[in-house]
């Protein structure tokens, strides 16, 4: 409780030393097609901005790492998204993982070091809806799975394929933001010809301070599988630290201990400026 109660309380001091007014009075170009601006959740993010307009586009780079017991996972990515049409985002990720011994996991065999896979997914926003500040979306992502680094060849490049179909739901409630992110994941190996199965339910709220890009709230990632679920716990912030770049900041507190404890991830969000952005009417500043 110590550790979250200091995240929030530097959550509250960076918002406010970082905070940039955002002209809200900004003509919407009738051109374009409307859009509401929903705070985006920073560890399980969306493929594109919902809604999202033609020529959008935006680069991440990700750090984490997991207290996983007995060694330390550390991952970092690098992501690219972007919208070729109106209300179609596209994406391509490629994560890596590495793991060290912890301090208490003496003698513990851990995992190999991995590019973990080359991601490509699209997301598209089938419903925006301006009287109830309610966007809706469908997406799939496919999941090429690498083979271990000690272990990789040219003829053994490949171990499995993930396919995830997912649904988005967001409303906004002034300057509070809800967003539900769920489908199921169905994992092939190739190697034993066997699917896994399980089903992710990610919900969020945020706050975003007014007149700002900055936002605080929680990510509350569940995954279900063969009768069991695991829930992460993620409070996070977003602060704006130029007129295209951004960093998010998670901590991720599992509701139980037996696989993992404490983690922790850093999202940098550039956003190239799009000659034709404008803001939505009515819905002040946002991402």
């Amino acid at each position: 409780m110590k550790i979250l109660k200091l995240f929030i309380i530097s959550c509250f001091i960076l918002s406010s030393a970082f905070a940039q007014e955002a002209d809200s009075t900004v003509v919407e170009d009738e051109n374009l097609p409307y859009k509401v601006l929903h705070a985006e959740p920073l560890f399980i993010d969306l493929i594109r901005d919902l809604g999202a307009r033609k020529g959008e586009r935006e680069w991440n780079i990700g750090f984490g790492m997991t207290d996983k017991l007995r060694f330390d996972k550390y991952e970092a990515l690098v992501e690219y998204e972007w919208a070729p049409v109106n209300r179609l985002g596209l994406e391509v990720e490629v994560p890596l993982t590495f793991y060290l011994n912890a301090p208490n996991g003496l003698n513990a065999e851990k995992p190999s070091n991995r590019i973990e896979s080359i991601k490509t997914a699209a997301q598209w926003t089938f419903l925006v809806s301006e009287k109830y500040q309610t966007s809706l979306a469908l997406g799939y992502l496919n999941e090429l799975e690498f083979t271990d680094l000690n272990s990789i060849s040219f003829n053994n490049l490949l171990q499995g394929n993930l396919f995830n179909p997912f649904f988005i739901a967001a409303r906004r409630f002034h300057d509070w933001h809800t967003l539900i992110y769920t489908g199921p994941k169905m994992q092939l190996d190739f190697n034993t010809k066997n699917w896994h199965t399980t089903y992710e339910l990610n919900a969020n709220i945020h706050y975003m301070i007014p007149q700002t890009r900055n936002f605080l709230g929680v990510e509350f990632n569940t995954m279900f599988f063969d009768n069991e679920f695991e829930m992460v716990i993620r409070p996070q912030m977003r602060v704006v630290i130029h007129e295209s770049i951004m960093i998010g900041i998670v901590q991720g507190i599992p509701v139980s201990k037996e696989r993992e404890r404490l983690s922790s991830f850093l999202r940098l969000i550039y956003e190239p400026q799009h000659r034709s952005k404008s803001k939505s009417r009515g819905s002040g500043a946002g991402h």
